[in-house]
Formats: C-alpha cells, sequence, structure tokens
C-alpha cells in the first residue's frame, strides 16, 4: 500500500481512511512531489469503500506550508518560470485543493502542531477542521513572498476583515482554541486527545450511508461556492504570481537562497523587534 519513502501514508481503518502527509523533517511543507501523491491518494479513496478521509500530518507538525527552503521549487527555482508558467504551477495547487472539496466523501483535517500558509489553505478546503487547542495557525508565512494566494480561502470561514489581518500581518498566529472561537475551525481539543477526538468523530460520521454523506456535502459546498468561494480562489493564483515579478518578492527569494530561511526572517522582522520585542510576544 504505502512504503517508507512515501509522502502521503495510507491507512484503512473500516469505513475510514487516514492520509498522513510523510514529510516529518521538514514539518510535512508541501512540495511537488507531495502535493501529487496527495491528489493520488485522494483519487484512489473514490473507488474504496470509505466514507470518511481524514488528512493529518507525520511528527511534530500538521503542515509547515509550501517548502520555501533555499534548495525548494518554490524559491529555488522560481526565477527559471515564466510568469504564465508560475500561474499554472499556482493554479495546479488550488486545483488539487478544489478537488478535496468535491471529493465525494467528507474530508477532515486534524491539525497539530505548526499549520502554516499552504497547510492552512489546504485545512480550509476540507469539509471539517478538528485541531490541537495549542495549535500554532498562520494563514501568511514568516515573510512577504505573494499575496492574494492564500487569504481568500480563508474568508467563507472567519470573515474578510479576520483574513486580511492575517494575511497582511506576515507570520500573525492564532492558537487552534482561537481558531474555534474565530469560525476557522469546527472543534479543538487537548493535543493528547486529538487523534482519539478525530477517530470518534470520522467514524460517527461513517454510520450514514455515502450517498446521503455525498449529497449533503454538495448541499453546504453549493451554498459557500454561490459567494464565490471558488472564482476568487482561482483568481489568487494570478495575483500571486505578478507578485512573484515584484522587486521587492525577488529581493525575499535571493535572501532567502543567500542566507538561508531563518537568517532572511531575521532581517525581515530586526527593524519591528528593535522597537518592539519580539513579533511572538506582540500579539
Amino acid at each position: 500500500m504505502t512504503g517508507p519513502g512515501d509522502l502521503i501514508h495510507v491507512e484503512h481503518d473500516g469505513p475510514v481512511t487516514w492520509l498522513t502527509l510523510n514529510r516529518p523533517d521538514r514539518l510535512n511543507a508541501l512540495s511537488d512531489d507531495l502535493l501529487t501523491q496527495l491528489g493520488e491518494a485522494l483519487d484512489a479513496t473514490v473507488t474504496t469503500d470509505a466514507r470518511v478521509v481524514v488528512i493529518r500530518g507525520a511528527g511534530r507538525a500538521f503542515c509547515a506550508g509550501y517548502d520555501i527552503a533555499p534548495d525548494s521549487a518554490e524559491v529555488g527555482y522560481a526565477a527559471e518560470r515564466t510568469p504564465v508558467q508560475d500561474r499554472d504551477r499556482l493554479l495546479g495547487n488550488i486545483e488539487l485543493f478544489t478537488r478535496i472539496w468535491r471529493h465525494p466523501q467528507p474530508v477532515i483535517a486534524a491539525v497539530h502542531g505548526h499549520c502554516v500558509a499552504g497547510g492552512a489553505q489546504l485545512a480550509s478546503m476540507c469539509d471539517i477542521t478538528i485541531v490541537a487547542e495549542d495549535a500554532n495557525i498562520m494563514t501568511s508565512p514568516a515573510l512577504a513572498l505573494g499575496g492574494g494566494y492564500l487569504s481568500p480561502l480563508w474568508v467563507h470561514r472567519v470573515g474578510g476583515q479576520r483574513a486580511k489581518l492575517m494575511s497582511m500581518d506576515a507570520g500573525r498566529r492564532i492558537t487552534g482554541s482561537t481558531a474555534v472561537e474565530w469560525g476557522w475551525a469546527a472543534e479543538a481539543v487537548p493535543a493528547s486527545e486529538l487523534h482519539t477526538f478525530v477517530r470518534r468523530t470520522a467514524h460517527s460520521i461513517a454510520r450514514t450511508p455515502g450517498p446521503l454523506l455525498r449529497m449533503k456535502k454538495e448541499a453546504v459546498n453549493r451554498a459557500v461556492e454561490m459567494e464565490g468561494l471558488l472564482t476568487y480562489a482561482r483568481m489568487g493564483a494570478e495575483t500571486d504570481a505578478l507578485l512573484h515579478l515584484t522587486p521587492e518578492v525577488r529581493h525575499v527569494q535571493a535572501r532567502i537562497k543567500e542566507v538561508g530561511l531563518k537568517a532572511a526572517i531575521s532581517e525581515f522582522n530586526a527593524d519591528f523587534e528593535a522597537e518592539f520585542g519580539s513579533v511572538r510576544s506582540a500579539r
């Protein structure tokens, strides 16, 4: 079924299928290969008897977002893409997350540890998000690397004002408990209880026959889609690709390649922290 080198680990638990993002050494950062394997795993569940799918992360994080390490496709080879190629790459991610949204089986995101940028984007397109109370959730990365791509997928859950706050204040984070208060997540439980709670919830949902679950999901999705979710999700790929061409973003990409991600983040925060102290303690 799955091997030790697979980036998505698949487990069948009666009527529930667990898909585990399996790059724990990179906090399950979304590489092109991981996203491809996630799509393949989602497609495979359609032909099974599973009634519910759960997506979770291996190790100490759900997902640290898109891989923006110096050697990643996101940063390391950004200059080699044309604007249209960049737009198409970003749009491919949106189309994958749309497949989660339109998947015939309900999809639950089980979020613990870090859930950042693209990881939060993924979770936002799941049907139900259940979080650890101490989860660390961020819409945007800790560096200004684009715009209009991640935060719009928060609007249908938390509203425009909070989506803007999380987007415009780079690296702003909320806990799992706050995510429930805002409406981004459905429920929060202590981290030690997350697996048991999600498993019980998934199996409880799976008592309902598959065709009924599918139509219930489509009915709610239709109401959300009438507000424009899938349209503005796709438009974000164009906005982000445009911003990738700006001198400001090109400079940040170059600094990541030159000094590494942690040092680039420190440079970005230096002036703020000199006056106000740690970015984390300011929130």
